[in-house]
């Protein structure tokens, strides 16, 4: 696991946290910000997914 796939899924938990959170207080706004950090961590994720399969295809 490289550091993206990490801060992607850090990153991902933290937007469930925020999005939770948003919902409890009947906050809109912190849903909304949650979600976009859902997003934005699935993405790093992925990108952290791809330089994985990048790297074991170079090492054959």
């Amino acid at each position: 696991m490289n550091k993206d796939q990490v801060k992607g899924v850090s990153k991902e938990i933290a937007g469930k946290i925020q999005e939770g959170a948003g919902k409890l207080v009947g906050s809109k706004e912190q849903q909304a910000k949650g979600l976009q950090k859902q997003v934005e961590g699935k993405v790093e994720k992925t990108l952290g997914d791809a330089e994985e399969i990048i790297k074991d295809a170079a090492g054959k």
